[in-house]
């Protein structure tokens, strides 16, 4: 059988990307596909996105990456990664699908709708700044869009993965599935408090996902989804935000020690 890692919001953390990227390999696993944000937030985009290119196979298009790149400004992060890795970004694909032990497999960093509309199935929106960009129903997840190019008469998925949220989950649902890998450089646990400090190590470590199959098949046969927890040195993250010259360091090293958005 085959199996496919899909890490996402790497958010250029490179002590928790070399972490994951490490546990993958030494799983076996070659084939790595990555759902987008790989900038933002931390310190290291040039390293994060240096090492994604090496090790991934499908590399997406994010949010943030989009911000990034089309910002009419000089920016801290634009500055750091260099025209040529801002030229990378700006021509990353939005999407990706494939077959998998029979199943359609549809990725994108958020939606079909644009690389932000987005649905969570386990928090609403609704009187925050997110609620006009949030998908009301699932199998809105599933269509074909003029975002991704596609028309109605094309292939509908049978399964959707997507990032953009940083917290990990699978749901099944009419007879199709929904995954989210969460995210690698800043996860987040969105019940999490200041006040629950002391717990918040459950909800501060990096995830995955793989999925395990036969690749490229189209005959229906065993598939199933491993999703991975695994910790990395925050400590040594920390230190290089210190270190670093980036404006923001306070608000950064607090949402990496809590897991709070």
């Amino acid at each position: 059988m085959d199996r496919v890692a899909i890490i996402s919001d790497v958010h250029g953390n490179i002590t928790a990307l070399r972490t994951v990227i490490n546990d993958i390999h030494m799983r076996g696993i070659s084939k790595i596909f990555c759902l987008g944000d790989s900038v933002l937030k931390g310190v290291s985009p040039d390293l994060v996105i240096d090492l994604l290119h090496s090790s991934c196979d499908v590399i997406l298009k994010g949010n943030c990456d989009e911000a990034c790149v089309n910002s009419r400004i000089r920016t801290w992060t634009k500055d750091k990664i260099g025209p040529n890795r801002v030229d990378f970004l700006k021509n990353l694909p939005i999407f990706f699908e494939f077959y998998m032990s029979g199943y359609f497999i549809r990725l994108f960093h958020a939606s079909p709708y644009s690389l932000e509309h987005v649905f969570n199935p386990m928090f609403r929106n609704h009187s925050t700044k997110y609620s006009d960009i949030e998908l009301e129903n699932p199998e809105m997840l599933f269509e074909n869009t003029s975002f991704i190019n596609k028309a109605t008469s094309d292939a509908v998925p049978d399964i959707v993965g997507y990032g953009h949220l940083h917290t990990p989950f699978i749901v099944r649902f009419k007879n199709k599935a929904l995954f989210n890998p969460g995210s690698v450089g800043a996860p987040i646990e969105m019940l999490n408090t200041i006040n629950e400090i002391s717990t918040s190590r459950f909800s501060t470590v990096s995830s995955y996902i793989i999925l395990e199959g036969f690749y490229g098949e189209k005959e229906l046969s065993s598939f199933s989804f491993n999703l991975v927890r695994i910790p990395y040195n925050i400590d040594e993250e920390i230190e290089l935000i210190k270190k670093s010259d980036v404006s923001n360091k306070g608000e950064i090293i607090s949402a990496l020690k809590t897991a709070i958005s």
